[in-house]
């Protein structure tokens, strides 16, 4: 049923993964999995396509490693969200981290991917946003390199779409990937 959304988003995926090695190596930037990392970001999703395939990636998961992964989650879901007050960013590892690995990395969603580098978004009729890049970088130090996530963000709605149209989905969507795991 998803199987033609899922092959998109691969695509768009990949080309996620190039433009970002190609800023970051023109940065000279090695993602060395710093203390500060991306995978300790409290981190919300927007999109029932990467949640989904997200989801498949985890079911190809050893019954072991996926019951671990769940108690982690759990244990994240707890501590980001105590009696139902507004989250709190404990930088606590995602639950799909394991020995400093993610368990489903060709799975991962777009802001995993994405992060970490200097980037831009042009909104249509709004003054563009820019993004500084994370700490471990040093990007406050070299020239910006242009990162335009607008496209990757345009090419993720389409697919969206298409999704909500196949699977019926409805509605807004705003997770952790512990919250994708739980619910």
């Amino acid at each position: 049923m998803t199987s033609t959304q899922f092959q998109l988003l691969s695509g768009i995926y990949k080309t996620m993964d190039r433009a970002w090695e190609d800023i970051a190596s023109r940065y000279g930037f090695v993602c060395n999995g710093c203390e500060d990392n991306c995978c300790r970001s409290l981190f919300f999703h927007h999109t029932f396509v990467e949640k989904a395939f997200l989801l498949q990636g985890f079911g190809q998961l050893a019954p072991d490693i996926k019951a671990s992964a769940l108690t982690r989650a759990r244990e994240y879901y707890g501590k980001t969200f105590p009696d139902a007050t507004p989250p709190i960013s404990l930088k606590i590892i995602c639950p799909l981290n394991q020995d400093g690995r993610c368990l489903v990395y060709a799975f991962r969603p777009m802001i995993c991917r994405l992060h970490g580098l200097p980037h831009e978004l042009n909104p249509p009729g709004a003054i563009p946003l820019k993004g500084p890049g994370c700490q471990a970088g040093h990007f406050d130090k070299t020239p910006y390199i242009p990162f335009d996530r607008t496209p990757f963000y345009h090419q993720m709605a389409q697919v969206e779409t298409q999704f909500r149209q196949t699977t019926g989905a409805v509605g807004k969507i705003k997770e952790t990937v512990a919250q994708m795991l739980l619910f």
